[in-house]
């Protein structure tokens, strides 16, 4: 048995573990404050621990990052990943994202394998869980691996390379089409008011700038929500597309081979801004630290297709979900908990 802790925030963490669960033959439990999708692995749902508006110590002095003192969901939501624990004795535990139920998971006596991030994780409780993980698994390729990480991470991480869940026959990329097709994908994890986030004002200025081009929006909610086929049907439409530079974005980006503008969302620990300048910096696609302005638009779609789609090819490991349930069915073979001996005949 397997578990699997999915946080809340976004939807990018579980539509990740949805691609690694269908690969998986392990029995695999998921953990979550999320609601249950209607096919999947089984479930068990957590409480809120963000409810209410007075969060006592909410870090515990800079020790974790998130642990409020004396609220009720944090406690039953700890308590029923305990129990869960001690009822299903897992051989592992998986977590995306939490250092504290990592955290919890390795003082009950659970292995943990941590699916890793990107940006500054030098802060103490990033630190700490990273540490204490039995490995890392990185959704991206070793080229691309974050140059300060210290050798004892880099030394137990998998490299899965990003995690997609199966597309089946991409198109080939077309030529140039005029008006030019352009595709804004973003993520329902940003707001209306961030100064990075994609919303209904920014649609508008765009369209309102350039109505030369042929826009498809898709991404973040509301009207602009579609399912997953019609993200990759408008993948392979666009000439171009403007994206954030979330883990599973990106990953959909380098699958459908489409030349790409990369703009970092606002983020904790600085993780899209990672993301978007090694993309930059390695001649992949345009990456920007946060939005343009109306006018600097032209310019960035030309770059974008004068770079085109073929160096996507380095950034996306084939295979990364079948990859890592390989990774995650191997490693909790080994670590199964031995069975206790049979009781002696009397």
């Amino acid at each position: 048995m397997i578990g699997y802790y999915v946080h809340h925030q976004g939807v990018g963490h579980r539509e990740r573990m949805l691609a690694i669960a269908a690969e998986m033959a392990v029995p695999l439990t998921v953990l979550s404050s999320l609601p249950r999708p209607a096919a999947g692995p089984s479930w068990v749902h957590l409480p809120g621990d963000d409810s209410g508006q007075d969060f006592l110590e909410p870090t515990a002095n800079g020790t974790w990052h998130w642990v409020p003192l004396h609220h009720p969901g944090l406690r039953t939501r700890m308590a029923l990943i305990a129990e869960w624990i001690a009822r299903a004795q897992p051989a592992l535990l998986v977590v995306d994202v939490s250092v504290e139920v990592a955290g919890l998971a390795r003082l009950l006596g659970v292995p943990t394998v941590l699916l890793a991030m990107r940006g500054d994780r030098s802060d103490r409780p990033h630190v700490t869980a990273y540490d204490s993980a039995h490995a890392l698994i990185a959704p991206w390729a070793p080229e691309f691996g974050p140059s300060w990480w210290p050798r004892s991470w880099t030394d137990k991480t998998f490299h899965a390379g990003p995690i997609t869940a199966p597309a089946g026959g991409r198109p080939i990329r077309p030529a140039v089409h005029e008006p030019r097709r352009i595709l804004v994908l973003w993520g329902a994890g940003g707001d209306e008011a961030s100064t990075t986030g994609f919303g209904s004002a920014r649609v508008g200025a765009l369209r309102e700038a350039h109505p030369q081009w042929d826009w498809r929006f898709a991404g973040g909610t509301g009207e602009h929500r579609v399912d997953r086929a019609e993200v990759d049907r408008l993948l392979g439409w666009a000439d171009v597309v403007i994206t954030h530079a979330g883990q599973n974005a990106v990953a959909e980006v380098a699958a459908a081979r489409t030349p790409a503008v990369v703009i970092a969302d606002a983020r904790p620990h600085g993780e899209q801004n990672d993301t978007a300048m090694t993309l930059a910096g390695a001649g992949i696609a345009v990456g920007l630290p946060g939005w343009p302005a109306v006018d600097d638009w032209p310019q960035l779609l030309d770059r974008a297709l004068a770079l085109g789609g073929a160096q996507w090819s380095r950034w996306l490991t084939p295979h990364g979900a079948q990859r890592a349930a390989a990774f995650l069915a191997e490693t909790a073979e080994r670590l199964r908990p031995a069975l206790p001996p049979p009781a002696a005949a009397s």
